[in-house]
């Protein structure tokens, strides 16, 4: 074997939480980045967990699906999670971070760990001889692309991701726009949220608009089997679906109230911080392939938007990943390869947290396998188990990728309310964790 004794590939959030569990746990690690030397036409930066689709890993309420899973991590001793509770902003019950701040935080960690070699290179083939993990997210390279897919020995399925646009706080004006969280959720006085307020009027003349308006033209084999992911759907397709598709959905005025009326608007658009300094905000939901030069135009029919500077306009990306139910098992093992491990969207999970997740069972795995110790499946009745359960499991003909939620978790007991039947389903998840971790407290580390 050579000097370094694993191998991760991909420097996202999975691959930085595999590669740091795995040198906590005494292996040598090698972590490939092909960032800056080839770029993905989403990152920009070379910074490893650098994040491109929101700055929120999701609700950090002890009652919702991916509050439950970011505490399982918590307890799991994720560094990821770790580095984002220090660098978080304020977003009510949800957990955001400064992206600059995050992704500067796990870069010094990986790359000042003593037993990791980061590697600015492209891998092409997965290597044959040495421990991997491949966690080279839904942007993974055509060259290793290939490589998997004569692996696996069948086509990839894909999906499409769009980002939302980010636009500069101070072009807002608050005169019409006002701050505030649903329901008052809020860790701040002001309230975190930007939101502007749409009557009917402006309502229906903005979905018409998004429903007309010309989309980037997809290249000749994305137009054949253009599957769009539900989780991360382009406004104008949600717009496209019926007229108050959006207003019960994205722009949902609900626990919403317009200071300059006193009564809750007919729609809104709420904007989320996305850096520390409050500098900058992205359009929660508005992920869009429009052109360009009409995402401009569009987004500042938008009531407080009319003046807004655009840093970052809204695009789409193709996202890859492989019939995980067909090829894993839910320890993230490939079936046919012992020592290969996949983590990470590629599996099929969604979702920054998910993404952590599965980075750091893949690790435990491998790093236990190493060390002649038995496979750590977790309980299906905890989030992180009902996750890797989910995606090992499912119909692989209508395979699709999932987020934590509380629908893939065992059933309960009716109860009398569905806030109920959500604490119990959470008390259940972490009880499960804390007695399933008592086995991995058997595991020796250097």
């Amino acid at each position: 074997m050579s000097t370094y004794d694993v191998v991760v590939i991909g420097g996202g959030l999975a691959g930085s939480e595999a590669a740091w569990q795995l040198a906590e746990r005494g292996h040598t690690v090698r972590l490939y980045e092909m960032r800056p030397l080839r770029q993905t036409g989403a990152h920009v930066s070379d910074r490893l967990a650098e994040l491109v689709c929101s700055n929120s890993l999701g609700s950090k309420l002890p009652d919702r699906a991916t509050g439950v899973l970011q505490r399982e991590l918590v307890m799991l001793g994720s560094l990821l999670m770790r580095i984002a509770e220090q660098v978080s902003v304020p977003a009510g019950g949800a957990l955001a971070v400064d992206r600059e701040a995050f992704s500067d935080a796990v870069t010094r960690a990986v790359t000042q760990h003593p037993r990791i070699t980061l590697v600015r290179e492209e891998v092409t083939r997965i290597p044959e001889s040495t421990p991997t993990i491949v966690a080279t997210g839904p942007l993974t390279s055509t060259a290793l692309s290939e490589d998997l897919a004569r692996l696996t020995g069948q086509e990839y399925l894909y999906f499409y991701d769009a980002l939302s646009p980010i636009v500069s706080a101070d072009s807002i004006d608050m005169s019409i726009a006002f701050r505030a969280a649903r329901y008052g959720r809020s860790d701040t006085d002001e309230g975190d949220y930007i939101n502007c307020p749409l009557n009917k009027e402006e309502y229906l003349a903005l979905v018409a608009a998004l429903r007309e308006a010309p989309t980037i033209e997809l290249r000749d084999f994305e137009r054949e089997d253009p599957h769009f992911f539900e989780g991360c759907l382009p406004v104008e397709q949600l717009a496209k679906r019926g007229e108050r598709t959006l207003a019960y959905g994205t722009m949902r005025p609900v626990g919403l109230i317009d200071p300059r009326t006193g009564r809750r608007p007919y729609a809104v658009v709420q904007l989320r911080k996305d850096n520390l300094a409050g500098t900058l905000y992205n359009i929660v939901g508005f992920q869009t392939n429009i052109r360009w030069e009409h995402q401009r135009q569009i987004l500042r029919m938008i009531p407080g938007l009319q003046n807004a500077n655009f840093v970052r306009m809204g695009q789409m990306h193709r996202n890859t990943f492989i019939n995980s139910p067909a090829l894993l098992h839910p320890t993230m093992q490939f079936r046919n390869h012992p020592h290969l491990y996949f983590a990470g969207q590629i599996t099929g999970v969604e979702g920054y947290m998910g993404n952590v997740a599965t980075g750091l069972l893949a690790a435990i795995n491998l790093s236990r396998q190493l060390r002649c110790l038995e496979p750590w499946v977790p309980p299906q009745t905890t989030m992180l188990g009902a996750l890797a359960h989910y995606v090992t499991h499912a119909e692989e003909k209508h395979f699709q990728p999932m987020k934590a939620n509380f629908g893939i978790l065992p059933e309960l007991e009716d109860h009398d309310s569905k806030a109920d039947r959500k604490a119990a389903y959470a008390a259940r998840a972490l009880e499960a964790m804390k007695v399933s971790i008592t086995q991995l407290q058997q595991e020796p580390i250097s």
